[in-house]
């Protein structure tokens, strides 16, 4: 993993609300690409200053995560321009979002940033794993992945197991 030089003080530890082990469960594990995490990794120390407690939870779980090459990533892992279904189990709510960059984030068009509480808490995650997971007041939410289409997915290279095709990257963006 590339290193992160910090230009500012670290978040005080009581202003982080973000725990290594939420309702006694330790985090799932998380897988990420190198390059790219080094890129979310300097988004968000760029900014601490006027998102500190996001900023903060995600480059504490790009610290934690597992690193990989484009060759030996697992599939299945929440990147960016990953299309991530998932259940909120606080309001039961599922929904269908892309994790992008803040300059292509939409909300109305489900495109969410990596840089929000809910981006922060995807991203590296896995399909069928689950996360507990502070919103933007700092009530810890569980957060299940249902499923986890990369970028790269394509309907000629995926069918689910009944052989239906499922959605290609362009058919998302």
């Amino acid at each position: 993993m590339g290193s992160f030089i910090r230009l500012t003080p670290p978040v005080k530890q009581e202003e982080n609300v973000m725990k290594t082990h939420a309702a006694g469960r330790p985090r799932p594990p998380i897988h990420l690409l190198a390059a790219e995490s080094d890129l979310v990794g300097n988004l968000a120390l760029q900014a601490e200053h006027h998102q500190p407690v996001v900023a903060a939870m995600l480059l504490e779980e790009i610290e934690r995560a597992e690193l990989h090459d484009p060759e030996t990533m697992p599939p299945g892992h929440a990147r960016l321009n990953s299309r991530v279904t998932f259940l909120d189990e606080k309001t039961q709510k599922v929904r269908d979002v892309v994790l992008v960059l803040p300059a292509e984030a939409n909300i109305a068009e489900g495109r969410i940033s990596i840089l929000t509480p809910m981006g922060a808490a995807l991203y590296g995650l896995a399909e069928n794993h689950a996360i507990d997971w502070p919103d933007l007041w700092g009530n810890v939410r569980q957060i299940q992945i249902l499923r986890v289409l990369s970028p790269d997915v394509t309907v000629s290279n995926l069918a689910d197991q009944s052989g239906r095709s499922v959605l290609s990257r362009k058919e998302y963006s």
